[in-house]
């Protein structure tokens, strides 16, 4: 059996601190995480507890020179989850959609 990939943007594996904050419309949260991959269009994280999908969420990062070749870029994404799968440890695997992203100066939240 052969997998399709199915998505739109080439990924990066790379492991990239995150400042994570989300609502979800009752609850805000906020974690810091690390990356497992990300694109143009998403980013992969594990985080010790799910968010449930749809929720709205905001993450910080800062792009190495290797991606931007411009030295590094701090960038807040805006987007939302997709979904959160449980991993055999006590983590989640989450996948968040980014709908728009800016740029910011280093050294800003």
């Amino acid at each position: 059996m052969t997998s399709l990939e199915r998505r739109a943007a080439p990924r990066f594996r790379m492991q990239l601190p995150l400042a994570i904050r989300w609502t979800d419309g009752r609850n805000v949260g906020e974690a810091s995480s690390v990356s497992r991959d990300v694109s143009s269009r998403g980013v992969s994280f594990l985080l010790n507890k799910p968010i449930e999908s749809g929720s709205l969420v905001e993450i910080v990062m800062t792009l190495p020179h290797d991606i931007t070749l411009a030295g590094p870029v701090r960038v807040r994404c805006l987007g939302r989850i997709l979904r959160a799968n449980a991993e055999e440890t006590s983590n989640y695997q989450l996948a968040a959609a980014i709908d728009r992203y800016e740029f910011l100066r280093l050294g800003a939240a």
